[in-house]
């Protein structure tokens, strides 16, 4: 082989090599743009998402404000208390609750038929106050979306039936599906004559959302910490263990005595 062609080959391989070193030097610039650019998406995204959960968290701290709109035949200080039974009752039981609260479901339970019973006979008067407090624990706006529509079950004069339905139908403490309005409006055709234009109206519309809020508000305020509290007379009786449905029957039997 002459030498002119060894030469010749050698030139071209090391241009070959050149190439090739280019290339690979093109590939990983290529390549770091490619790994920064979706750094760049990622940190966007990531920054969205911040601005999307800081929004949600701002809505959500921000449900139910607007006007107190109070429930028709509230009653009691600031027309918080919507009450079940006879005005003329000697004996009031003031219950503070909340539909997503297991414990409140557990109490309807046991004592339902008593307070039922005791109430139609004009003996006890009920009050309920409705709080939010597992929306506070847990997320979500289910106590308060129920409370609502309880409310607006009370402008239709179908409070106690409705109160009764929630209860019934109360999802897992985690589960929020008290916070669809669609939901408490399918629970309010086990009412008869709850589904009204009026009731979806009041309940989409969130009309007594601020009058929920100043309950809350006011359960606070009272020193109280859990639902359900429960009291007769004024005398909180929710902490006592050995209270059962005849012993509440006793205890209105004998304030109606007094």
């Amino acid at each position: 082989m002459s030498e002119n062609n060894r030469d010749g080959k050698r030139t071209a391989r090391e241009r070959i090599a050149v190439e090739r070193k280019k290339q690979r030097a093109a590939d990983r610039r290529r390549r770091a743009l490619i790994v920064g650019a979706s750094v760049v998406c990622v940190l966007g995204l990531a920054a969205v998402i911040g601005v999307i959960a800081a929004n949600s968290g701002k809505n959500k701290s921000g449900a139910g404000s607007g006007p107190v709109v109070v429930p028709s035949g509230a009653q009691g200080r600031d027309s918080l208390a919507i009450p079940v039974g006879k005005d003329g009752a000697r004996s009031t039981l003031t219950v503070w609750e909340d539909f997503r609260c297991p414990a409140c479901m557990a109490f309807e339970e046991r004592y339902r038929t008593t307070l039922h019973e005791l109430a139609d006979s004009g003996r006890l008067r009920v009050e309920y106050h409705l709080v939010r407090l597992i929306d506070g624990n847990l997320g979500g706006t289910g106590s308060l979306r129920a409370a609502n529509a309880a409310a607006c079950a009370q402008d239709a004069g179908k409070f106690r039936d409705y109160h009764d339905v929630l209860y019934a139908n109360q999802p897992r403490e985690t589960d929020d599906a008290l916070g669809n309005n669609g939901k408490l409006i399918d629970l309010a055709g086990k009412v008869k004559g709850l589904d009204t234009p009026a009731f979806r109206k009041c309940v989409n519309n969130g009309t007594h959302d601020g009058w929920v809020n100043k309950s809350h508000q006011a359960f606070g305020a009272g020193g109280y910490s859990s639902t359900p509290t429960i009291l007769l007379g004024g005398k909180n009786i929710g902490a006592d263990r050995t209270m059962t449905p005849q012993k509440l029957k006793q205890m209105v039997e004998q304030e109606n005595k007094g």
